[in-house]
């Protein structure tokens, strides 16, 4: 999905609907925290967190 987005990363999972508990955002193999800002050609995958027990 491509998207202009202009922010951080709070931001945009706010923007996109998701529960920033129920994933992680990734750049270039890199963990994004939720304070990080978004560059405007920036390529992320927003990946779902599996848990169990």
């Amino acid at each position: 999905m491509k998207i202009e987005f202009t922010g951080d990363v709070k931001g945009l999972l706010e923007k996109l609907k998701i529960n920033p508990e129920t994933v992680i955002v990734v750049r270039d193999d890199e963990l994004l925290t939720d304070d990080v800002v978004l560059k405007n050609n920036d390529k992320i995958k927003v990946l779902s967190v599996i848990s169990g027990g």
